[in-house]
C-alpha cells in the first residue's frame, strides 16, 4: 500500500508533463514553463516521499522514468521545437526539428541512469530536469524580457548551440552531485548546502533568466569537487 505513495506523486508529474506538451503545441509557453517546475517538484517529492517511507519498487522505478521521459524528454523537444520555428521563419524547414535531438538523448540518458550502479548517490552526466528547466525558462525570460535577452533566445543558431550542448551533457561522463540529504549536517552537506543559497540568491536577482546560470553553476561546482557523499 505505501508504494501507492510515491507512485501517485510520479502519476502527478507525468499528468503535468502532458499538460506542458499540450499547451507548448497551443503557443502557452510560459503557462508550460510553470507546468515543468510542478512536474519538476513532483519529481523531487517523489523521490522523498520513497525513501521515507521505504517504498523503492521495480515499478516504481520504471514508472518513474516513464513520466521523466514525457515530462524531462518530450518536453524540452517540444520546446525547442517552438523555439526554433518562431526564430527559424528564413532557414532552412528541417532545422526546427533538430530540438528534438534533446528528447533523443534524454531517451539515453533515461536508460543509462536505469542500467548504471554508479549513480546510487550521484549523476553521472546532467539528469534530465536540470536539462528541462534551462530549455522551460527561455520562453519565461523572452515573456518578460527584463535583461534585453530576448535576439539571444530567438537567435536560431544559438538555440541549435544549446541543444547539442545540452544533448551532450545528458550523457557526459561527468560526475555531478546529487541534492539528496541523508542529514542536515554542514559537514556531510556543505555543498549542497552552499549550492542551494547560491541558486536562492540568483534567482532573487536574475529571476528566470537565473535558471541557466543555476545549472551552470551546478555543473562547476561538481567539476570543482568531484568527491561528495
Amino acid at each position: 500500500m505505501k508504494n501507492h505513495v510515491p507512485n501517485a506523486v510520479t502519476c502527478l508529474n507525468l499528468f503535468s508533463g502532458c499538460l506542458a506538451v499540450c499547451n507548448i503545441f497551443a503557443g502557452n509557453l510560459e503557462l508550460a514553463a510553470y507546468l515543468v517546475a510542478l512536474a519538476a517538484a513532483f519529481d523531487f517529492a517523489d523521490g522523498l516521499l520513497a525513501r521515507a517511507l521505504r517504498a523503492s519498487s521495480p515499478i516504481g522505478k520504471d514508472l518513474d522514468s516513464l513520466a521523466d521521459m514525457v515530462s524531462f524528454g518530450v518536453v524540452p523537444g517540444a520546446f525547442l521545437f517552438h523555439l526554433l520555428t518562431l526564430s527559424a521563419a528564413e532557414l532552412p524547414f528541417w532545422l526546427p526539428y533538430a530540438g528534438f535531438i534533446v528528447t533523443v538523448f534524454s531517451a539515453l540518458r533515461l536508460a543509462k541512469f536505469n542500467n548504471d550502479t554508479r549513480q546510487t548517490n550521484s549523476f553521472i552526466g546532467l539528469p534530465t530536469p536540470a536539462c528541462t528547466l534551462v530549455v522551460a525558462s527561455l520562453p519565461v525570460i523572452l515573456a518578460h524580457d527584463t535583461y534585453g535577452l530576448s535576439h539571444i533566445v530567438l537567435n536560431p543558431w544559438g538555440l541549435l548551440a544549446l541543444t547539442l550542448l545540452l544533448s551532450g551533457l545528458l550523457v557526459a561522463e561527468l560526475p555531478l552531485f546529487a541534492l539528496k540529504f541523508k542529514n542536515l549536517s554542514w559537514q556531510d552537506n556543505s555543498l549542497r548546502f552552499v549550492f542551494l543559497l547560491l541558486a536562492l540568491g540568483l534567482l532573487v536577482v536574475l529571476q528566470a533568466a537565473a535558471v541557466p546560470v543555476i545549472i551552470l553553476l551546478y555543473v562547476v561546482l561538481s567539476m570543482l569537487r568531484p568527491s561528495y557523499g
